[in-house]
């Protein structure tokens, strides 16, 4: 025995280093002088060390000063922020052409010939499956974009999303395209977080409401796209009805694709960088970014003291959001509600309406998509400024408030409108609804701290969505297949109700938030408090 253990010891003497490697030792820092965070060690398997960053390589976890949030809000407008809107932007292209072209061939998959055989309210569950599948990835993803990174998540759920768009082409059962659509929908739940967070964290704090109303309205070009191209797909002279439907699936994945390569050159948000213990490489892209937008520039207005860290727990997010912020948190909730369950309902069901309502036939729907979805597009461009200059509360409750009006409208002619003057009024309402749908995203990025962004985001649209736009597609879907319009208005005067009430909520809880910096309007996590020399962006605390 004792021979035994002779032969042992050597043995692990030889692994000793090995164990060293994967588990290195922290004892000195001379090169750096700093004081790191004490450290809390509990029971786990195996836990990687601060300075393992994940996407990059870190120096550790300290307290630093820094001027970057308010050297990116100086900068004037340059190539780079549209270099930045194209990048990140078109993806809401992508989704208006894909939820789109559903909506326009919704009818020739319930014809016979199509290639697989679905029903009205099989088209409705399908657009309740692709919303679910958006609600659970933005939670999936929302954390994910918190902890690794906004770059590194947009270019991950981007190719989820293409995947599952070219897979959804080969559809041979009512199963199989609920399956895909579901996670068609993850990819582009998980876009809404990663999107939105790196958007308002690039654009600077002046033109930041138009331009991310504008970035998400791009989703109605999209649309306009989709349906266009549905006009030449669905045209059984030109491809056999099991034919073309499938083609406009192939060509959203080929337009993911092109945009997965030109995404490569938006940066990580620098934000996201010097809070997670990558200062130097923050630094490094705001330099470039001054220097490609060049001239002399005015000096950043404050600094901000930060202590970094990897990782915040799910359970600290959701104290922020109902402990600090109760009031913004409600006000996320109904905006979210309110116009999930307007435009999910309408958008996925509109083609089905028209055809069954208006006589209009599956060939033709694709253009009065066409026309909802300029509607849609023209509002955020037409009344997005206002949102800088007027200010975030006037301007959001007035399109809630609007376009639940107009809705209400429609709700009582239905019965007595023809196919024009029905979809004309369609699209007044949406004109107004697009802005407003709009600024819930914007809202929800803006009024929570910057470590809980993406999460928030996630979260606020998941349970948003979950609640209006889940029961919204299926709601009309049950209206539309009892074959009565007065079922279908009455689906209708719900969703105006919904949308007048959380133009009540912003009138209550709105957030003054134009023209101000991130940190200003919702003081980060890791910014030391005023008693422990925070100044300049977050002077004082926040809350409700």
């Amino acid at each position: 025995m004792a021979r035994t253990r002779h032969r042992v010891r050597p043995f692990w003497r030889l692994l000793t280093p090995l164990r060293r490697l994967v588990r290195p030792q922290h004892r000195h820092s001379n090169h750096l002088k700093i004081t790191h965070h004490p450290v809390v060690h509990r029971r786990r398997r195996f836990q990687a060390p601060a300075h393992w960053a994940f996407g990059g390589v870190s120096t550790g976890l300290r307290t630093i000063e820094t001027d970057i949030p308010a050297r990116l809000d100086r900068l004037p407008w340059s190539r780079f922020h549209w270099r930045v809107v194209i990048g990140l932007g078109t993806v809401w292209i992508l989704d208006g052409l894909e939820v789109t072209i559903v909506s326009a061939i919704a009818s020739r998959l319930t014809e016979a010939g199509a290639g697989v055989h679905m029903t009205a309210a099989d088209i409705g569950i399908a657009a309740a499956v692709y919303v679910a599948g958006a609600c659970l990835g933005a939670l999936f993803f929302g954390q994910l974009t918190d902890r690794w990174g906004r770059k590194r998540l947009f270019m991950i759920t981007l190719a989820v999303y293409l995947a599952a768009t070219v897979a959804t082409a080969f559809t041979f059962a009512p199963w199989y395209f609920f399956v895909c659509r579901f996670f068609t929908g993850t990819g582009i739940g998980g876009e809404y977080s990663a999107i939105n967070s790196a958007i308002d964290e690039l654009i600077p704090a002046a033109k930041r409401g138009r331009v991310d109303l504008a970035i998400n309205g791009s989703y109605w070009g999209g649309a306009a796209i989709g349906s266009i191209t549905s006009i030449l797909l669905l045209n059984t002279e030109i491809f056999a009805p099991g034919i073309g439907w499938r083609l406009a699936f192939g060509l959203g994945g080929i337009l993911a694709l092109v945009i997965i390569l030109v995404r490569r050159h938006v940066p990580e948000s620098p934000r996201w960088l010097f809070i997670h213990g990558r200062e130097d490489e923050a630094e490094r892209i705001v330099r470039d970014i001054e220097r490609e937008v060049g001239g002399e520039l005015a000096e950043p207005e404050g600094k901000i003291e930060i202590r970094q860290r990897h990782h915040i727990p799910f359970r600290e997010i959701a104290k922020v959001a109902y402990e600090r912020y109760p009031k913004r948190a409600m006000l996320g909730l109904a905006l979210f509600i309110g116009q999930a369950f307007l435009y999910n309902a309408v958008t996925f069901d509109l083609g089905t309406i028209l055809n069954t309502f208006y006589g209009v036939s599956s060939s033709q729907a694709p253009l009065f998509l066409a026309l909802f979805a300029v509607g849609n597009l023209m509002g955020p461009l037409a009344l997005g400024r206002l949102f800088d200059t007027v200010g975030r509360k006037p301007m959001i409750t007035a399109t809630y408030l609007g376009s639940g009006i107009i809705v209400a409208v429609i709700a009582l002619l239905a019965g007595n409108l023809t196919v024009w003057p029905f979809i004309l009024l369609v699209c007044l309402a949406f004109f107004v609804a697009s802005a407003g749908a709009g600024a819930a995203y914007l809202t929800v990025s803006e009024i929570f701290p910057m470590e809980t962004r993406g999460l928030a985001i996630a979260l606020f649209y998941a349970v948003g969505t979950a609640v209006g736009g889940i029961t919204g597609p299926l709601l009309f879907g049950e209206f539309i297949h009892s074959g009565q319009i007065s079922q279908v208005s009455l689906g209708f005067l719900i969703g105006a109700v919904i949308m007048a009430l959380a133009s009540v909520a912003e009138l209550l809880w709105g957030v003054n938030a134009e023209g101000k910096s991130l940190e200003r309007i919702a003081r980060p996590l890791t910014a030391l408090t005023k008693g422990r020399r925070s100044h300049g962006t977050v002077a004082e605390p926040q809350g409700d």
